[in-house]
């Protein structure tokens, strides 16, 4: 019996996906679950539909994360931070940080979405990451200076 996943299911397939699966299986627990329904023609056509319209949104979404990443590429932002007399960080920044500074800069990120790689304990000028979408990742220069 074909069937069309309408929920990821484990070890089957992915939203979207025509499988072959016995009887029993779709008719005891993929259907009344409502993971899938029956792969007929007119469900077909519903799920390719499905399908266009959530890669049209996908892609607008790439295509604004791209134009922010450019924008964001241009950025660099400064963060003041207490030192020694050894101009050494009494910490280190934080992605809260960083946020509050692209703010600054008129640009409002979710602190998640901060990629710090290793953590930043001295004075200069270092590359962060900004994750925008799930194929696009922003590069933001900040500056560390001396409060």
């Amino acid at each position: 019996m074909e069937v069309i996943l309408s929920q990821n299911v484990p070890d089957l397939g992915k939203v979207g996906d025509v499988i072959k699966v016995k009887e029993g299986y779709a008719r005891n627990f993929l259907l009344p679950q409502k993971l899938a329904c029956l792969a007929t023609p007119d469900n077909l056509k519903k799920i390719e539909k499905d399908k266009k319209r959530k890669q049209a949104v996908y892609d607008k979404e790439k295509k604004e994360a791209l134009d922010l990443a450019d924008k964001l590429g241009k950025v660099s932002c400064t963060v003041a931070a207490e030192v020694n007399d050894l101009d050494k960080l009494y910490g280190s920044i934080t992605d809260g940080e960083i946020v509050k500074a692209l703010e600054v800069e008129g640009y409002k990120i979710d602190r998640k979405d901060i990629v710090i790689e290793n953590p930043i304990q001295e004075l200069g000028i270092f590359e962060i990451g900004v994750k925008l979408h799930n194929e696009v990742t922003a590069k933001v220069r900040v500056w560390v200076t001396k409060k």
